[in-house]
């Protein structure tokens, strides 16, 4: 089922044609159109197994799509791999926070500058700026991120991934473990960074489980069901629980 379309069409910065994905030859995803504006926060939300991470996963190229397209500012992208991507300007908050225990932040920063692919040059003016926008960051620099709180590890995630100034931000599932306030508190200045000139417009995919605290902070809900989209709204149509229960 498409979604039903509540706003005039405006340039996609991140979109999907007849995307087709799938595990073990069992289809996840199947003709699945999507859009990403630009300088949007775009929720994305559905019930388990909806294929929300599989998207997000296929959109960074962690999951290989098995038919349609992938294209960034309407031009199809041939090769879909993280490191291509991350140049291209788009980066991903994993599920979990993805960081490696053993590391120190300064650590886990020093690789995600390399992994990024920042040159030499860039790099401290690049940390800075990071640092500016998650300044608690310099609270636990150089503590090893296995013995951070939940919080405090989804902030390193969060900053490594801020790393290579990316237009497109991919989170998933970032309120995992977190108190609402918490989660708001880690979310609100990459919202205020986006409405900045210093964000340069980034827009945002928000895949959440957490959605009455995901909706305070978005500009657009799609709902997915079963690896479609059955449902796009604005944020206050989906305000109450009963509308939210009756797309689940």
């Amino acid at each position: 089922m498409s979604a039903q379309p509540n706003h005039e069409p405006q340039p996609l910065v991140l979109e999907t044609r007849g995307l087709v994905v799938g595990y073990g030859g069992r289809p996840v995803l199947r003709d699945f159109d999507f859009g990403l504006r630009p300088a949007e926060v775009l929720c994305l939300i559905g019930h388990n197994g909806a294929g929300k991470s599989t998207l997000l996963k296929t959109l960074f190229g962690l999951v290989q799509r098995q038919d349609g397209q992938i294209l960034l500012d309407g031009r199809a992208l041939d090769a879909v791999e993280p490191r291509r991507l991350t140049a291209a300007g788009i980066s991903l908050v994993p599920e979990g926070r993805g960081i490696f225990p053993g590391l120190t932040v300064a650590e886990t920063m020093k690789m995600g500058l390399w992994s990024a692919g920042v040159p030499a040059g860039e790099r401290a003016a690049r940390l800075d700026w990071v640092m500016s926008v998650l300044p608690a960051l310099k609270q636990f620099y150089e503590r090893r991120a296995g013995n951070l709180s939940g919080g405090q590890q989804q902030m390193v995630s969060i900053g490594r991934a801020l790393l290579s100034r990316p237009r497109c931000l991919l989170m998933d599932e970032p309120s995992i473990g977190l108190a609402p306030k918490l989660f708001q508190d880690l979310l609100q200045p990459i919202r205020e960074l986006q409405r900045t000139k210093e964000g340069g417009g980034m827009a945002i995919l928000l895949v959440e489980q957490n959605v009455k605290e995901a909706l305070k902070i978005s500009d657009r809900v799609v709902v997915m069901k079963s690896g479609a989209i059955i449902r796009e709204a604005l944020p206050e149509e989906l305000n109450d629980n009963a509308k939210l229960m009756e797309l689940y």
